[in-house]
């Protein structure tokens, strides 16, 4: 896992680019919303071209279709590490465009500070949990 090179990677507001928190209410997410939080398991993990931020997951939602996720945490993980993993995303989001790519859902991620240094660890949970499984 990498750190956020804090002079280069975060905007004027201090948020790394791409980034979101429960506070953006920005129609994507609302706090307030039901949200459906599910085991997803990383089938495919690439770089966005054109994008220094953004990864495309292609993930095992339990449903038996992929799904798509983008998220803005490449200065925080290379694509290949995350392959495998089994990730916590909220699934009923409606789609986003970004970058010309429908991304449908958010995996959910913890962000802290140390050393100065902001970092991003995304929600990562036994392999044994199965696609789909939801979470109360």
């Amino acid at each position: 896992m990498k750190s956020l090179d804090s002079s280069a990677s975060k905007k004027a507001d201090g948020k790394a680019e791409g980034a979101q928190t429960a506070g953006d209410n920005n129609g994507f997410f609302t706090p307030n919303s039901k949200s459906d939080f599910r085991a997803v398991k990383v089938k495919e993990c690439v770089a966005v071209p054109k994008s220094k931020k953004l990864l495309q997951f292609t993930l095992d939602d339990g449903t038996g279709t992929d799904r798509t996720i983008l998220s803005g945490i490449h200065a925080y993980y290379e694509p290949e590490e995350l392959v495998g993993k089994t990730l916590i995303a909220i699934t009923n989001l409606p789609p986003r465009a970004m970058m010309g790519i429908e991304s449908c859902g958010m995996l959910l991620s913890a962000v802290c500070e140390e050393n100065g240094e902001e970092k991003l660890n995304l929600l990562m949970v036994d392999n044994h949990i199965p696609a789909g499984a939801k979470l109360y």
